[in-house]
């Protein structure tokens, strides 16, 4: 019987490279839309890797989580006169009225990066929020997960300590429709400091029985996700590790069953395990 949180092996479900030029996902989003198909979105760029040039936002769909997936074309593009310089690591939930797709679209200040929204009705066409960005933060704000929670969305999010640096967080805010957001709050406060890429990349918060779990990485390396359990889904600790898995960009999966994913620079497209809790 397990006794951390493991996953199984995992097994390559899309690619989205071209014929003779590879291509990848990094931090990416999958739900299944109201049509019944799965989607997935996700940042994409060709090989190798160039963070300040990934400029658009792969589409995929499929019928069944584990494929085969159809690429679609590319759903949003950056609009430097929107103020975007990037589009990483977009997140999509079901309003109710249409889905709604929280993603960072930089900015020229990276102390005050725009968290940035696009709205769709069938998930193939989007159409950026008016009022763009709905927060800004730093340094280097980015990778939105949201989850909803009793009469409130909570939007979790990577940052620093202050705008300008220091401790990596997982920094969180709330609201009731999706369109005004609280001011930010800290689940998680890591002992490592800087002011970009951090380890407290692409939190992901699950309830799993009595127990909430946040997902983290890459820790230590590249293709390292570490989880931490909590009774508490607004206040998360170091000394409650509970496992790590070998992914990039974790993001989980329910069709049923839980999966978790990995993606990133140089892997070839999106990878699928079953994610195995203790007890």
């Amino acid at each position: 019987m397990a006794r951390s949180v493991q996953a199984g092996g995992f097994r390559r479900i899309y690619d989205p490279s071209e014929p003779g030029v590879p291509w990848y996902i990094n931090d990416h989003t999958v739900i299944r839309g109201r049509d019944g198909r799965w989607h997935l979105f996700g940042i994409t760029h060709a090989e190798p890797a160039d963070p300040w040039d990934e400029r658009e936002f792969a589409h995929a769909t499929a019928a069944d989580l584990h494929g085969p997936w159809t690429k679609h074309p590319s759903v949003l593009t950056v609009d430097r006169d929107a103020g975007e310089t990037h589009l990483w690591a977009p997140f999509v939930v079901d309003g109710g009225d249409r889905y709604f797709m929280f993603y960072d679209g930089g900015g020229t200040d990276r102390t005050a990066t725009g968290i940035h929204l696009a709205t769709s009705t069938d998930l193939f066409e989007w159409t950026r929020h008016p009022g763009n960005p709905v927060f800004r933060d730093g340094y280097d704000a980015r990778d939105p997960m949201l989850l909803r929670l009793g009469e409130q969305w909570v939007m979790y999010y990577c940052a620093t300590s202050t705008p300008a640096g220091g401790n990596h967080v997982v920094a969180y805010r709330t609201s009731t429709d999706l369109l005004n957001w609280s001011d930010r709050r800290i689940a998680y406060t890591d002992l490592l400091t800087g002011t970009g890429a951090g380890n407290t990349e692409s939190p992901f918060v699950l309830r799993h029985r009595d127990s909430w779990y946040l997902f983290l990485g890459p820790r230590p390396d590249y293709l390292g996700t570490e989880v931490f359990r909590s009774d508490d889904p607004f206040h998360f600790d170091p000394a409650g590790r509970a496992g790590h898995l070998p992914a990039h960009a974790a993001e989980i999966v329910d069709d049923g069953r839980l999966w978790i994913t990995s993606a990133g620079w140089g892997q070839g497209g999106v990878a699928l395990a079953p994610l195995i809790f203790p007890g």
